[in-house]
């Protein structure tokens, strides 16, 4: 049976059923069949919407489930969770966290706190002004929890300044610059503070404090580490952040509606 889907409908198809098989074995022609299209429709497709192959997609999710493993359940050994997203090796799963996080699994698990770095990309906004369906959307919903949980307390928005350049020395250099830009919110927040993304080069920093002195304090060092460069091959690329504090008091507002806040709190700021 053939079955005619608009874009966004075979997108959020894809998207679901990578979610879906990434501890399997799957490669484009799997997704492209389970949603009745064409390799290279779905290529085209999926590239030209995410700025991403669906090969690369695919890896750093699988990174993203293992790095949360490697933090949240020290026991459990690096080969088994290697085994369980389908590298059959160490050294073979070693690159492919190396290519994602630039470090070792090992150095992973005894150095960095989780950060939800990569999260499951989701169907486009099709409401809403230009600025919100140009943005990328993710789902965070596994956060929103301890979103209500923090009634108050701030959010630090953030984003990346002039990422296209930055992209177009080339994707490994976005890459880095993305990693990049979370370490640095990482290392000026407290313990308990969770960083996450909130789209291509957008990010967030939900602190567990009331007081706005904090959440400036926060913000501060972020701003202080502006200008600074990292490291590329042999370039130097300096890299700098947009930043700005919001806070909402409504344990009722739904997830959409704090996405949405989060992105136009980032638009004012510039």
């Amino acid at each position: 049976m053939v079955i005619i889907m608009n874009n966004m409908e075979l997108l959020a198809n894809a998207l679901t059923y990578m979610e879906n098989h990434l501890d399997k074995e799957i490669k484009t022609d799997d997704v492209a069949s389970a949603c009745y299209c064409s390799k290279s429709t779905l290529e085209k497709l999926f590239r030209c919407v995410n700025n991403i192959t669906i090969h690369d997609y695919l890896v750093r999710r699988r990174m993203m489930k293992a790095a949360k493993l490697l933090i949240e359940q020290p026991e459990i050994g690096i080969l088994e969770i290697a085994l369980r997203y389908g590298y059959s090796t160490n050294e073979s799963f070693t690159r492919a966290f190396k290519q994602v996080w630039n470090c070792k699994p090992s150095e992973f698990r005894h150095n960095t706190r989780f950060s939800e770095l990569f999260p499951r990309i989701e169907r486009p906004l099709e409401n809403g002004d230009t600025y919100m369906r140009e943005r990328k959307h993710v789902d965070i919903n596994e956060l929103y929890d301890l979103f209500k949980t923090r009634n108050n307390c701030y959010f630090i928005c953030c984003d990346i300044k002039d990422l296209v350049s930055i992209n177009n020395i080339s994707h490994k250099a976005g890459d880095l610059a993305i990693l990049e830009s979370m370490n640095r919110m990482l290392n000026a927040s407290g313990q308990e503070d969770v960083v996450f993304r909130i789209g291509g080069d957008e990010f967030a920093l939900l602190t567990d404090n009331t007081d706005i002195s904090y959440a400036q304090e926060v913000e501060s060092k972020i701003k202080a580490a502006n200008e600074q460069p990292f490291s590329f091959g042999s370039m130097d690329i300096p890299l700098s952040l947009h930043t700005s504090i919001t806070k909402f008091s409504n344990s009722n507002l739904r997830y959409n509606e704090l996405f949405t806040i989060l992105h136009m709190t980032i638009k004012e700021s510039k």
